[in-house]
């Protein structure tokens, strides 16, 4: 919940500017729904993308406050983040609630980036991969092979989002490899091979060669560092640097 939509289309344009060449990196803007236009405005034509920050399950109704994946398409935008840690834990949502969200942008033609992650308490009772695997299978429930296909996940340990601290590469790589594994019990090695799995916690220029380099981790879910132009634009330059 930061920038107004005159502020959200100053730093885009900043960025196209800054970044005229990605060097291969997928770049996502997820702005705050007021802005999506603004920004898809002001990046169409470039290389940089936009989504929204969440979305509701239903088609359109009588839920006050909401947005549907309809509204988000018509300002351009084609990703949508979904389970968001704050969604799951500020505002009580449900994996029901995630899982019905998930086929809903897909039916709307929005790429899902569907977030999983676990507490501190959980981490520290050593119940990590029972909450993600559990969030995987009720999260992703239903969904088909060629429905996987456009599905992103990014894993969030929720101890590390904005709090400075960040899961170790080591940390984060055996959790992505749990993540990986889990796809192909849920579906199938081809799924799982396939599938970008994204790491999100107090990512920085400082820390993205370290989680980037490996193997299972195929990008970054930036946080608070999204918000500068010059960390934004490091922690892309050094994805790019990356074999």
């Amino acid at each position: 919940m930061h920038f107004s939509q005159k502020e959200a289309g100053e730093f885009a344009e900043s960025l196209r500017i800054n970044i005229l060449d990605t060097h291969g990196v997928s770049v996502i803007l997820c702005p705050p729904f007021l802005a999506l236009k603004t920004v898809f405005d002001v990046v169409n034509g470039s290389e940089l993308k936009v989504g929204a920050q969440n979305m509701h399950w239903e088609e359109s109704g009588a839920f006050t406050g909401e947005v549907t994946g309809a509204m988000i398409r018509e300002t351009g935008a084609d990703y949508v983040i979904l389970g968001h840690s704050e969604r799951r834990h500020v505002f009580g949502e449900s994996d029901e609630w995630i899982n019905k969200k998930v086929h809903r942008s897909l039916k709307s033609g929005l790429i899902p980036i569907f977030c999983v992650g676990e507490k501190i308490e959980e981490r520290k009772a050593e119940e990590t991969e029972q909450v993600i695997a559990r969030q995987l299978r009720e999260g992703l429930k239903d969904l088909s092979e060629a429905e996987m296909e456009t599905v992103i996940i990014a894993y969030e340990p929720v101890w590390a989002i904005g709090t400075g601290l960040t899961a170790s590469p080591e940390q984060a790589a055996a959790v992505h490899a749990f993540i990986r594994g889990a796809l192909k019990t849920l579906f199938n090695e081809n799924v799982a091979e396939s599938t970008w799995i994204l790491y999100g916690g107090s990512v920085k220029p400082e820390n993205t060669i370290g989680l980037l380099s490996d193997k299972d981790i195929d990008g970054a879910l930036v946080g608070g560092a999204s918000m500068k132009l010059d960390s934004f634009k490091g922690i892309i330059d050094e994805a790019g640097a990356i074999e």
